[in-house]
C-alpha cells in the first residue's frame, strides 16, 4: 500500500477534482463536527435549570452553587488557545478525538457524583477537554470546506447550531430534570459523544504533521493566567461586589497580563498567537463582532429565563419551549444568509444589519410587564432576535477563519470561542449588577410588597435587556468601522494522508 500526501485544497478555493482525505466525505464530516458543537454549545446552559435539584441531591450551599457553572468557565476560558495551538501542532483530528472521549468520560464522572466536589471536578474536567474541542470542531471545518460557496453553506450550519444550542440546553436541561433527575443534564453528552467519536475515527483523515511542534510556552503560561485571572475577577463580582479586592484584584492582573501577552507574541519566534491574525481588519473586526455578540446572547438566555421562570412561572421544559421561536430565527438566518445574502451585500453590511436587527428585538423586549402576554409581548423580540444573531454569528464566524493557513487555523478558531466566553464573562457580570441596582432603586421608591417585589424583578431583567440592546448598537458601529465590505477569502486546506 502506498501512502502519499494530499495537501488539501489551496486558499485560492480551486477544486481539486481527486477529492481526497477529509475533502471528499465532507458533508459527513459537518455531521460530526456539527454533533461535537451542539454538544459543547448545550453544555454551556443546560446545567443552568438542574442546578437547585443538584444541590438539594448533594446538600451544597448557595454560596457554593456558583463553582457548578464557574469552574466550567475558568477551564474553558482560560485553556481554549492552548488547545488551539494544539490542534494546529498535533493535528486536528487528534485533539478532536481527546475532546471527544475526554468530555464524554468527564460527563459520566459527574452524573455519577456522589458529593459536591467531584461534581465540580468533573465540570473543570469538561471545561478543559471543551477547550481542546471546540477549536479542533471549527478548525477542521475551516480546512476541510475550502471552496467559496459550499464553506459558505457548511459555516451557516456550524453558526446555527452555535446559536440554537444555548435555548436547546435549555430545554433539554428541563425536560430530563423534570422527568428523569439532575444527573441525566450530565449524562446526555455521552449520546452526542460516542456517535461523534465514532464518525470522527471513521471519517476524518490522519493529518501529515510536516514540522516539529514547537510551543510558545511563556505566551501559554501568560494567557492562560490572564484569561483565568478575568473570567475568575468578573465571576467574583457576581457573588460579591465591584469593589471586592479579590475580584478588582483579579481583573486588573488578567488586564495587566494580556498587555504582557501582546508584547511577548511580537517578539518570540513561534508565538502562541500570531499578530498578523487580529491585525488584518477582516479578522479582527469578526472577532471584536463575536466578542459583542458573546456579551448580548449571555443576557438575554440568563435574564429572560430568570424572568420565564420568576415573573410569569413557567416550567423548565415550557421556558425551553418559549425560546423556539429565537432558535427558529437563528437557523433560518445562519442558513440562508451566507450563501444567499452575504455574496451580494458584503460581510460589512451582512454584520452591522445583523446587529441593529437583534439590537431591534432587544429592545422590544424591554418592554416586558408581570402580564405580558407571549405572542403579542414576547414572541416577536425573540424572533428579531434570532435573526440578527444568525446573520452577525455566520458571517462573524467566516470572517475569523477567513484567509488562514491550516497552521495557524486551530489557534484562530481558539480565539472565537475565547471571544464569547470573555464576553458572556464581562456581561454576566455587569448585567447581574444593574439587575440588581435597578430592581433596588424600584423597592425604596414603592411601598413594599409581594407586587412592588415581583415588579422590582422586572424593571431588574428589562434594564439588562436595554443594555443588552445597547452592545449590540456598539458592535453595529465596531462593525461598521472595522470590517472591509469585500469578498471573505476561504482558508488552506490540510495537508493528510492518501492511500
Amino acid at each position: 500500500m502506498s501512502t502519499s500526501i494530499d495537501r488539501g485544497a489551496p486558499a485560492s478555493g480551486k477544486r481539486d477534482s481527486g477529492l481526497r482525505g477529509s475533502h471528499a466525505v465532507r458533508w459527513w464530516v459537518l455531521v460530526v463536527i456539527g454533533v461535537a458543537q451542539l454538544m459543547v454549545m448545550l453544555d454551556a446552559t443546560v446545567v443552568n435549570i438542574a442546578l437547585p435539584e443538584a444541590q438539594h441531591d448533594l446538600g451544597f450551599s448557595d454560596g457554593s452553587r456558583q463553582w457548578v457553572i464557574t469552574g466550567y468557565a475558568l477551564a474553558f476560558g482560560s485553556l481554549l488557545l492552548l488547545g488551539g495551538r494544539l490542534g494546529d501542532l498535533l493535528g486536528r483530528r487528534t485533539l478532536f478525538v481527546i475532546g471527544l472521549a475526554g468530555f464524554g468520560a468527564a460527563s459520566v464522572v459527574g452524573g455519577s457524583a456522589g458529593s459536591f466536589e467531584i461534581l465540580v471536578a468533573a465540570r473543570v474536567a469538561q471545561g478543559l477537554f471543551a477547550a481542546v474541542l471546540a477549536p479542533a470542531a471549527l478548525s477542521l471545518l475551516s480546512v476541510t470546506f475550502t471552496e467559496p460557496s459550499e464553506r459558505a453553506k457548511a459555516f451557516g450550519i456550524f453558526s446555527a447550531l452555535g446559536g440554537a444550542g444555548g435555548a436547546v440546553g435549555l430545554l433539554v436541561g428541563g425536560m430530563l430534570t423534570e422527568w428523569a433527575s439532575w444527573r441525566w443534564v450530565m449524562y446526555v453528552n455521552v449520546a452526542f459523544a460516542v456517535p461523534a467519536l465514532i464518525g470522527a475515527l471513521l471519517l476524518l483523515a490522519k493529518p501529515v504533521i510536516s514540522k516539529k511542534p514547537k510551543l510558545d510556552i511563556p505566551g501559554i503560561v501568560v494567557v492562560s493566567a490572564a484569561l483565568f485571572a478575568i473570567v475568575y475577577g468578573f465571576a467574583h463580582v457576581e457573588s460579591t461586589s465591584w469593589t471586592d479586592p479579590v475580584a478588582l484584584g483579579s481583573m486588573i492582573v488578567g488586564a495587566v497580563l494580556l498587555a504582557v501577552f501582546v508584547w511577548l507574541e511580537s517578539r518570540v519566534a513561534h508565538p502562541l498567537l500570531p499578530l498578523r491574525l487580529v491585525l488584518d481588519r477582516t479578522r479582527g473586526g469578526s472577532f471584536a463582532a463575536v466578542f459583542v455578540l458573546g456579551m448580548g446572547m449571555f443576557s438575554i438566555f440568563l435574564f429572560l429565563t430568570y424572568y420565564f421562570a420568576a415573573s410569569l412561572g413557567y416550567s423548565p421544559i415550557k421556558t425551553g419551549l418559549a425560546f423556539l421561536p429565537m432558535v427558529a430565527g437563528v437557523v433560518a438566518s445562519s442558513t440562508t444568509m451566507p450563501s444567499l445574502v452575504l455574496p451580494r451585500v458584503g460581510p460589512k453590511i451582512v454584520v452591522s444589519s445583523g446587529f441593529l436587527v437583534a439590537a431591534s428585538g432587544m429592545a422590544l423586549l424591554t418592554r416586558l410587564e408581570l402580564d405580558s402576554t407571549y405572542a403579542a409581548h414576547i414572541m416577536p423580540g425573540l424572533i428579531l432576535l434570532g435573526l440578527g444573531i444568525g446573520a452577525v454569528m455566520s458571517t462573524a464566524i467566516q470572517g475569523a477563519t477567513s484567509g488562514i493557513h491550516h497552521e495557524d487555523a486551530g489557534v484562530a478558531s481558539a480565539l472565537i470561542n475565547t471571544g464569547q466566553q470573555i464576553g458572556g464573562s464581562i456581561s454576566t457580570a455587569l448585567l447581574t449588577t444593574i439587575a440588581s441596582s435597578a430592581a433596588t432603586d424600584y423597592l425604596t421608591s414603592h411601598k413594599p410588597g409581594a407586587l412592588a417585589a415581583a415588579q422590582a424583578g422586572v424593571e431588574g431583567y428589562t434594564a439588562t435587556l436595554a443594555w443588552g440592546s445597547g452592545f449590540f448598537v456598539v458592535g453595529a458601529v465596531i462593525a461598521a468601522f472595522l470590517i472591509p465590505n469585500r469578498a471573505l477569502a476561504p482558508s488552506e486546506g490540510e495537508p493528510v494522508m492518501a492511500h
